[in-house]
C-alpha cells in the first residue's frame, strides 16, 4: 500500500468528526425552520406601510380610515368545493391560518369553532387557509377531530398568503396566523400568533360594534 492511500486513525476521526458536525448543522437548520413555521409565540406588530399598531395583548390593529383592502381569496376549499371571500362582503370575515402538522393550531382550533358559532348570527365569518399539508386528507381529518365546521382554501404552497401587500400583513412563517376583516373588506387587526378564546373574541368585538 503505498502513502497516498494509507488513511491514519487520526485523519479517519478527523474525517468523521467533520461529517458529524455537518450532519449537526443541517439538522439544527430543519429544527430552526420548524419552529420559526409553528409557533404559539411570535409578533405582531407592524410593518412596511400596513398602518398596524401593536397592543399590549399582543394584537395589531389598524385605524378605519388607515386600513388596506384585504386581496382576492378564491379557489378550492380543504373538501373540494370552490369559495371566493368576496362572496362575504358586508360581513367582519375572520380569516385563520393554519396546518394540521402545526400543534398551536390544534391547541386553538375548538377555540375558533366555538366563537364562530356563537358569532355567526351577528354577521360574522370565518374562514381558514390551510397551508403546507401535502395534501387535503391530514386537513381534512384534522377538521373532525376539532370540529370545525367553516371552509377553509386548500393553499399548500403559500401562495394565498403572498396576494397579500408587500410589507408584512402576513408573515409566511408565522403559522397560525389570524386577520379580522371589516364590513368593507379592508383588514382591521391581525394575530401572528396562536389566540386563546378570549383574545380572539376581543379581537373581533371591536370590528363587530363597527357601524
Amino acid at each position: 500500500m503505498s502513502a497516498a492511500t494509507r488513511t491514519s486513525p487520526r485523519s479517519t476521526t478527523r474525517i468523521r468528526s467533520r461529517r458529524t458536525a455537518a450532519l449537526s448543522s443541517v439538522g439544527a437548520a430543519v429544527v430552526a425552520l420548524l419552529l420559526s413555521a409553528c409557533t404559539s409565540g411570535g409578533t405582531s406588530g407592524g410593518g412596511g406601510n400596513t398602518n398596524f399598531v401593536l397592543g399590549k395583548d399582543g394584537i395589531a390593529t389598524a385605524d378605519k380610515g388607515e386600513r388596506a383592502a384585504a386581496p382576492d381569496l378564491s379557489g378550492e376549499t380543504v373538501d373540494g368545493k370552490q369559495l371566493d371571500i368576496a362572496a362575504f362582503k358586508g360581513k367582519v370575515i375572520v380569516l385563520n391560518v393554519w396546518g394540521s402538522w402545526c400543534p398551536p393550531c390544534r391547541a386553538e382550533a375548538s377555540g375558533f369553532e366555538k366563537v364562530s358559532q356563537d358569532l355567526k348570527d351577528q354577521g360574522v365569518q370565518f374562514v381558514g387557509i390551510n397551508t403546507r399539508d401535502t395534501s387535503t386528507s391530514p386537513a381534512r381529518a384534522f377538521e373532525k377531530q376539532y370540529g370545525v365546521s367553516y371552509q377553509s382554501l386548500y393553499d399548500p404552497t403559500g401562495k394565498l398568503m403572498l396576494r397579500f401587500a408587500k410589507g408584512g400583513t402576513l408573515n409566511p412563517q408565522a403559522i397560525p396566523s389570524t386577520l379580522v376583516i371589516d364590513r368593507d373588506g379592508k383588514i382591521a387587526a391581525r394575530s401572528l400568533s396562536a389566540l386563546s378564546e378570549e383574545k380572539l373574541r376581543k379581537m373581533i368585538s371591536p370590528v363587530l360594534a363597527e357601524k
